[in-house]
């Protein structure tokens, strides 16, 4: 089950690909990571989706990794006594705690925690930031504010508030339950809304301990500024364009995405652009030449993943998406000049022997032209510190643990085989030899042809990768 291209995939479960029939579809064409989005379906729905993934993983002798995004704190305006409104540049809108039928004049924010961090001067954007308000005056339970753009807004649309980090609690009552559950199910990786500070991620660290991985997601601007402090005690982060688009203007995005991708790569940590990649394909065969363009950015940005949405949880063409999404980044990757851009943007090693092995091993993969550098690894990080050099050759990683396993499914460059081979008994010929019949059984290698084996003396030990050694296939 060899994937011949290094940027992952993931897509998430929904509706339109909940059978084992279009989940095994969707794994063949070339889904590393399923992500299953708990804003939406049951604890049952997601238990069977859970249950499938983890046959078709058994079946196929391939590690999948399992993402569980839990929804957030949402932040919405209360009823309204008409279907909608329609507010008027330079007039003044009052926002309260009061449970009355919103009109002309005035609505329900029933959110204290907005009012207790408001201050004359925020704005707040209303309607996916079709609608932004100015406040002018408040206090702990009101806000008089003056339409800065007009526009229409109606009951229960999302509020933003840019700038200002609210004081509550990014796991919300939901949130610890979708956690227990999918702790229960055995997730690999927990997707985090709504992240403002480094603090938020403490506290989701604290519920769920080491395990599973935390994948924040940026979609607020307080969180950018706040990303080193946020990345460290992270294990991956997802840049969620949609959110991040609303409270920062559309222009700042892409330069968002790809400081984002520098950083996350910098500290060798996952990173996975999302939202509207493929948003056409929902509805149509094919994407616009702007989405596939979209794609190759990110690819050519040294992204780990890219991810599909709608276009694979609710769309027409689930497994169409998952295809033109392959298609898109083989050609990049297959671009002469793509592996240039990448070793442009290569952050320099860090003091340590494993930085000093893994930049070695992208040189020697490039100039022996090996086929494949192979990790041996416990926690991921020999892997994690290879793919953060983007070598040529693809990265085989043996491993004995499945949770490592199925949490470098989404790294770059990296195909997981689960292999306690490297074991504290086993000497330095044995682990070559494993190696090899390894790189020649997964299609890795063949006859004649060299692999680069990176690995901790002595075996079995975390952290302590400090050889390099080169082999040929029999």
């Amino acid at each position: 089950m060899r994937r011949h291209r290094k940027a992952k995939i993931v897509a998430t479960l929904g509706p339109a690909s909940s059978s084992p029939e279009v989940i095994r579809q969707l794994f063949d064409t070339g889904v590393d990571v399923f992500r299953l989005n708990f804003s939406h379906g049951s604890h049952e729905d997601h238990k069977e989706r859970h249950r499938i993934i983890r046959e078709i993983e058994s079946e196929t002798g391939r590690p999948i990794g399992i993402l569980l995004d839990i929804q957030g704190p949402k932040l919405r305006l209360g009823e309204f006594s008409e279907k909608s409104i329609w507010l008027t540049e330079g007039c003044k809108f009052r926002l309260d705690m009061e449970q009355v039928p919103g009109d002309q004049n005035r609505a329900e924010l029933p959110h204290p925690e907005i009012f207790a961090a408001l201050k004359p001067g925020n704005e707040l954007l209303i309607n996916d930031g079709r609608v932004k308000l100015k406040v002018l005056e408040c206090d702990p339970s009101h806000a008089i504010t003056q339409v800065m753009v007009r526009g229409e807004i109606s009951s229960h649309k999302g509020v933003n508030v840019p700038g200002v980090i609210l004081p509550i609690s990014v796991i919300t009552e939901k949130d610890r339950e979708d956690i227990e559950y999918g702790l229960s199910l055995g997730v690999d990786w927990i997707a985090q809304s709504f992240v403002q500070q480094a603090s938020d991620v403490r506290e989701l660290r604290g519920l769920i301990g080491d395990q599973p991985s935390i994948m924040v997601k940026l979609e607020k601007p307080s969180a950018l500024e706040n990303l080193d402090q946020i990345l460290a005690l992270s294990d991956g982060a997802m840049v969620a364009r949609g959110d991040l688009g609303v409270e920062l203007p559309p222009e700042q995005v892409p330069v968002a995405q790809k400081e984002i991708i520098r950083r996350c790569r910098k500290v060798g940590k996952p990173v996975v652009i999302a939202t509207h990649m493929l948003d056409s394909m929902v509805h149509a065969p094919v994407p616009t030449r702007a989405e596939a363009s979209d794609v190759a950015t990110a690819v050519y940005d040294g992204a780990d993943a890219v991810m599909l949405s709608a276009e694979s949880a609710a769309g027409d063409y689930p497994v169409e998406s998952v295809l033109m999404m392959d298609n898109i980044i083989s050609a990049v990757e297959q671009d002469s000049l793509y592996g240039n851009i990448l070793d442009a943007q290569r952050p320099p090693p860090e003091n340590t022997a494993a930085d000093a092995i893994c930049n070695a091993l992208q040189s020697i993969t490039g100039i022996l032209s090996s086929t494949a550098t192979v990790t041996y690894t416990t926690s991921g990080s020999t892997s994690l510190r290879a793919a953060r050099e983007r070598p040529g050759a693809p990265i085989l990683s043996i491993t004995p643990e499945t949770d490592t396993a199925r949490y470098l499914s989404m790294a770059w460059g990296v195909h997981p085989v689960i292999l306690d081979v490297a074991n504290k008994d086993a000497d330095l010929l044995q682990v070559i030899d494993a190696a090899k019949q390894i790189a020649v059984r997964e299609e890795f290698a063949t006859s004649g042809q060299a692999i680069i084996v990176a690995a901790g003396i002595p075996f079995g030990i975390s952290g302590t990768t400090n050889s390099l050694h080169v082999a040929t296939i029999d």
